[in-house]
């Protein structure tokens, strides 16, 4: 048998580090050549990592979330064979008793070898570190013994109920007998509106004291805020690792809002005609093209407004200073998936009619739901387009997927009633919510730019009109 070491591959484009966003294997386990070992991730792609070999793991070279730099082991087999890696004999606790051994050795320890004192192994202990335990999806298979709880003293005897048979158990008093408290005691009860009888006495004989009140009086508003209660009371907490896709969008939001001075415009659309003529077009291409919705339509009007205003179809690198303006419209959707926020770019979108950009969208959005997406799929956008669709709300302040200068968030269409032509009639309205990076787009050009959407959504033939 010999030793197999898995080491992370280079995954090219310059990357040094990677970070472990899944483990597939744990020690023990058998795995098979071309089987996954382990997820990592670099910038928002997820690569997997295959074995070569077939074998047994014996060891993982990385835990979870945790950054693994390009060459570093990542996982250890035993396999037929010598294997890639010759391993000493000794154990690691061995290893270093020997080391330690020979370093006493050579500090000249003749004492203990001319047998009068002691040994080397009496005054060098060796002692080897265990690692905290960190419970995760993959965790090693040694196990933690449950701590010794020491048995609860038991209380003294003046303080212990008494049980007697002609005796209550609630305050150690015969029936009848006068409670015995001493007189401040007393008349702090009646201030109080208590009556010692019913108070449980923890001195001899039950004599009552004034904590004896308070354990009385916080024992009643206890059971009073417990007879408010109509739910069950709920306790706990549950820690979550922040890695992986999560890790990375937390990073990129907290950078964009940092870095980035927003300012929002929101303007009401009325999609009324919009609408309509969504519908008479999926009514009448209906299984010859892609079923529309209203985001390839709104994808289309932002790629005409853009014509008007290039400035909003940009890139800053604010680190070296430089406004990058781009013919192309590359359109990046905000896309929801089990991993978490990812944004797929549909490329060229100036060259695409609403069905190609509706074909390619839901494309895009299945390859980012089931991790295929790939990196030249999910960088490079231009500007963004944000929505929820029915969750879209009135009113959001989209954050800026850096380094662009602008998004475009999509809020839900609701029914009101609107004036129109002096008549009160029923439309269907929509929101832009919009953030823009004033540091680059002021906010003239950035109003005319929504006004100009607006236009051509509520005049939805211009859409088609080069």
């Amino acid at each position: 048998m010999g030793i197999h070491v898995i080491k992370m591959p280079d995954l090219g484009e310059g990357i040094a580090e990677v970070e472990v966003v899944a483990w597939h294997v744990k020690p023990g386990d058998t795995v098979k050549e071309d089987q996954v070992l382990a997820d990592v991730m670099t910038d928002k792609a997820t690569v997997e990592i295959p074995s070569p070999v077939n074998g047994t793991v014996t060891s993982l070279g990385g835990k979870l979330g945790e950054a693994m730099a390009v060459g570093a082991e990542l996982i250890r087999l035993e396999v037929e064979g010598a294997g890639n890696f010759k391993v000493d004999a000794k154990t690691p606790a061995q290893a270093m008793r020997n080391e330690a051994v020979a370093a006493a050795e050579s500090a000249g320890t003749t004492a203990a070898r001319a047998g009068g004192g002691a040994t080397v192994d009496e005054f060098i202990p060796i002692t080897v570190a265990q690692p905290e335990t960190v419970v995760t999806s993959v965790t090693s298979e040694a196990t933690v013994a449950p701590a010794q709880v020491a048995p609860p003293r038991s209380a003294p005897a003046h303080a212990q109920p008494s049980h007697g048979a002609n005796a209550p158990a609630h305050h150690g008093r015969a029936p009848g007998e006068k409670p015995l408290a001493a007189p401040a005691v007393r008349q702090r009860a009646w201030d109080m509106g208590i009556e010692l009888q019913y108070v449980t006495g923890s001195g001899p004989a039950g004599r009552i004291s004034h904590a004896d009140l308070d354990a009385y009086v916080q024992r009643g508003q206890q059971k009073a805020a417990e007879g408010d209660r109509r739910y069950a009371v709920l306790e706990g907490e549950q820690a979550m690792p922040v890695i992986g896709m999560r890790r990375k969008i937390a990073e990129k939001m907290a950078e964009a809002k940092r870095r980035i001075p927003h300012f929002t415009y929101v303007e009401e659309i009325d999609v009324t005609e919009l609408e309509a003529l969504r519908v008479q077009l999926n009514a009448r291409y209906a299984g010859q093209r892609p079923k529309l919705t209203l985001l390839p339509l709104i994808m289309r009007a932002v790629v005409l407004a853009i014509r008007k205003y290039p400035s909003v179809n940009a890139r800053f690198d604010d680190d070296a200073n430089i406004v990058t303006t781009y013919n192309p419209v590359h359109l990046g959707i905000a896309a929801q998936t089990d991993a978490g926020l990812m944004v797929p770019v549909v490329r060229n979108a100036e060259a695409r009619d609403p069905w190609s950009s509706a074909a390619e969208v839901a494309r895009l959005a299945e390859a980012a739901r089931t991790g295929k997406a790939l990196r030249e799929e999910l960088t490079g956008s231009t500007i963004t387009i944000t929505s929820l669709g029915a969750l879209g709300g009135i009113v959001t302040t989209p954050v800026i997927n850096r380094p662009e200068v602008a998004i475009v968030g999509v809020n839900r269409i609701i029914d009101k009633p609107v004036i129109l032509n002096g008549a009160m009639v029923a439309r269907k309205t929509m929101n832009l919510s919009s953030s823009f990076d004033h540091r680059v787009i002021d906010g003239m050009v950035a109003a005319e730019f929504i006004q100009t959407i607006r236009g051509y959504l509520e005049c939805p033939a211009t859409l088609f009109v080069e």
